[in-house]
């Protein structure tokens, strides 16, 4: 049995009680302008803010694949900016995604949504522009996450 709860709706709006982490893959070239970020950006501009502050600093600070980069948006919502992408296109080397830094971002995910008893949120990462396959996706939330107790819902998004 899974333990990801599955809806039709806004990953950027989640409709439950509590602390919650709206979860997200981001590149490693600082590109914020396709896909998911876009929705984000419309409702705060902090995410992308933060994520370009960061990937600037990069040389001091802890930015690369498998990184997470929480930023408060509310005082009950926060956004992780999860670098679990190798560039922007496909080419020689494959789709963007990078399947080993999205486990270790869920990893570091897991420990913020359980310091701060929240659920986790998000559409199905790694799956749109970075050209991941949910069935590798899945299973590394349910591991990282679910296993850990932490309530996950993925959100498919009417069009």
């Amino acid at each position: 049995m899974s333990g990801i709860t599955y809806v039709r709706g806004d990953a950027t709006l989640p409709s439950v009680k509590g602390v919650k982490i709206i979860a997200h893959v981001c590149n490693d070239i600082g590109g914020w302008g396709k896909g998911f970020v876009l929705a984000l950006s419309r409702r705060w501009s902090q995410p992308e803010a933060a994520y370009r502050a960061w990937h600037r600093e990069r040389a001091a600070n802890d930015f690369a694949l498998g990184a997470v980069q929480l930023v408060q948006v509310d005082r009950y919502v926060w956004v992780a900016n999860m670098v679990g992408q190798r560039g922007i296109r496909t080419g020689s080397k494959g789709v963007p995604v990078r399947y080993e830094a999205i486990a270790m971002a869920l990893d570091r995910l897991a420990a913020h949504a359980l310091e701060l008893g929240a659920s986790v949120h998000m559409p199905r990462i790694g799956c749109g522009l970075a050209g991941g396959k949910w069935s590798r996706v899945e299973p590394l939330i349910e591991d990282r996450l679910a296993a850990r107790g932490i309530p996950v819902t993925v959100y498919d998004h009417d069009r």
